[in-house]
């Protein structure tokens, strides 16, 4: 539950226009590859969370299977990503809410969404997941809503294209044209990892949190396809329409919806992905929150960040540092005309900087380590995974690549800084060369 709330069940939504552009009207093909393309990831994931089910997540991963610098950067990275993503979602949130109470700034709506998904994840771990189970009901019910009233559409009037072209393209398969919009198409899946981050709060086997990335993969990915393939048989604006006029590309698949089942139905699908960002803050400040308390607990970060509240079981001065972090950068973009298009270009290159330690990490784990028999197969899917990942990343936007750089850089410093201070309590303490 927690990974589909961050994901976001109607996620294509949004970028359908981008996408459909992009691949002349193969989108639903688009969402089909990029989930193979993702289930590497999820496939290394899911082998590291049986070996070492600690909250870190990938930061405990790399650890253990590459040493604690490459562990401490793994963690360092995918902060950036688990930092930013509330932030830009509590934008979202504020920019929707300013739209219809215009008399209200953005930064307040803005600060409101940080304060409530704060007190919800201090409440416990139950608590927020009450919330978002309801807040997901209702989501899915809307896109039950959504595939029903455009099936009985297209037995009615039928499609506006043809029925195979969301999977072959409107005027001819283009393999260059599906694989650029594959790149955009797998960041949509970006926050399944986050369930790796409750592998201490989870009953039953460590095997369950692998089984649940791998499930909600599947799902997603099933759910995305579903929609963009009805939603591209219902479109009216062709593909080489949308390329000519980018501005229509973000509001292209509610314009279907109100055209082609009813404006009212229109409004409602728009009301809901207005809300569904902050349940989407609400797993992503949790994730960070668990992410630091694991690197706190092994060393990487304060000590103090390392505790849990004794009432409700959260790592409760995590949520908060993450919750002053995510109010200071959502609110300053939202001070700022371009405070939106800088924030979103920001997102994803630290997990996916993160998503390439991981797979390095399965191999040194298994291969190197001599820990399993398959050594060829936890070589391949490892190598496969990683070579997507980093063709993702190379068509990531510059100003993303610039500030991934300038992160890095930070904590290659901070992690230098780290290891001379440790070095020197070392030699401070008897017998090992200091004065007691």
């Amino acid at each position: 539950m927690y990974g589909l709330l961050f994901i976001g069940v109607t996620a294509p939504m949004g970028t359908f226009g981008v996408l459909d552009a992009r691949s002349d009207g193969a989108v639903a093909l688009v969402f089909l590859v990029a989930t193979l393309a993702m289930g590497f990831t999820a496939w290394s994931y899911a082998r590291m969370s049986v070996a070492v089910p600690r909250a870190g997540s990938v930061s405990a991963y790399a650890t253990a299977g590459l040493g604690r610098r490459p562990g401490f950067m793994a963690g360092w990275m995918i902060g950036l990503d688990y930092l930013f993503i509330p932030s830009l979602a509590a934008l979202f949130t504020g920019i929707a809410s300013h739209a219809l109470v215009p008399a209200v700034p953005v930064w307040v709506f803005t600060t409101a969404a940080v304060l409530v998904i704060t007190a919800l994840n201090l409440g416990g771990v139950r608590l927020a997941a009450t919330v978002g189970l309801v807040s997901l009901a209702v989501e899915l019910l809307v896109l039950a809503a959504f595939c029903v009233g455009a099936v009985v559409v297209l037995v009615q009037d039928g499609p506006a294209r043809p029925w195979l072209s969301p999977l072959t393209g409107l005027d001819g398969f283009t393999l260059t044209g599906v694989l650029g919009a594959v790149s955009v198409a797998a960041l949509a899946f970006l926050g399944f990892d986050a369930i790796a981050t409750f592998a201490e709060e989870t009953t039953g086997s460590p095997r369950r949190v692998g089984q649940a990335l791998v499930f909600c993969l599947g799902l997603a990915g099933f759910l995305f396809v579903l929609q963009t393939y009805l939603g591209a048989l219902l479109t009216t604006t062709t593909p080489a329409e949308l390329a000519a006029h980018p501005d229509e590309q973000g509001t292209v698949f509610y314009t279907m919806l109100g055209d082609s089942i009813g404006s009212w139905f229109g409004t409602t699908v728009t009301t809901v992905r207005a809300i569904g960002p902050v349940l989407s803050a609400l797993v992503a400040q949790a994730a960070v929150s668990r992410l630091m308390y694991g690197m706190a607990r092994d060393g990487q970060l304060p000590a103090r960040l390392g505790s849990v509240s004794r009432r409700t079981g959260v790592p409760r001065l995590a949520i908060l540092v993450s919750a002053v972090a995510t109010l200071v950068i959502a609110v300053a973009a939202a001070l700022k005309p371009d405070g939106l298009d800088l924030l979103s270009s920001m997102v994803t290159v630290g997990a996916l900087t993160a998503f390439v330690f991981l797979h390095a990490a399965v191999v040194g784990y298994y291969v190197v380590g001599r820990r399993t028999e398959r050594r060829v197969l936890h070589t391949v899917v490892p190598a496969v995974g990683a070579a997507i990942v980093v063709a993702v990343l190379v068509l990531a936007s510059h100003l993303a690549l610039e500030v991934a750089a300038g992160w890095l850089v930070l904590g290659l410093v901070v992690m230098v800084v780290r290891g001379r201070r440790r070095e020197g309590a070392s030699s401070a303490e008897p017998g090992r060369g200091g004065r007691a």
